[in-house]
């Protein structure tokens, strides 16, 4: 399935998110840095692909620049180098997820957008206490067998 593919069929499936009962949340599900991670759909505004990033000088490492989208200037966090990890180079498949994260825009550059599912909140488990990872807020281990790191997208906007 092609980027563009993957994209359109979780931007429908966020589209046609309705209200939620309170036992269950739908997440959108991205991989970075060959790790699955997910956030709560009702923090996601769009998905972009092929979206040209400005960097600006002076910033922290973390942050890749920013995009205007539609007159909003909104800054781009690359989720690899906030993890820890080293960048990446875009791909095909490299997208920007942009969060509404109270009022406030923010973009989250990721490797992979991969589908949007639900999540019963009790089988979210908290991080381990060995965890450093202060943005993962929580995991849920999935059918497939692998395990979701859940986004805090609050600590993320106060990044």
């Amino acid at each position: 399935m092609s980027t563009e593919e993957m994209v359109s069929a979780a931007s429908e499936q966020l589209e046609n998110t309705g209200v939620s009962d309170e036992i269950s949340q739908k997440y959108l599900t991205f991989i970075s840095d060959g790790l699955d991670f997910g956030i709560k759909a009702s923090y996601i505004s769009e998905i972009l692909t092929n979206q040209h990033i400005t960097i600006l000088p002076l910033l922290p490492s973390y942050i890749k620049g920013i995009i205007n989208m539609r007159g909003m200037i909104i800054p781009i966090i690359d989720i690899r180098i906030k993890m820890g990890k080293s960048p990446a180079e875009p791909t095909n498949h490299s997208c920007v997820i942009v969060l509404n994260i109270n009022s406030m825009m923010l973009g989250v550059y990721v490797d992979t957008v991969s589908l949007v599912t639900d999540i019963d909140e009790s089988e979210i488990a908290p991080p381990s206490p060995t965890n450093r990872q202060e943005l993962v807020n929580g995991m849920v281990s999935m059918a497939d067998g692998k395990t979701l790191l859940l986004i805090d997208c609050e600590k993320m906007a106060q990044a």
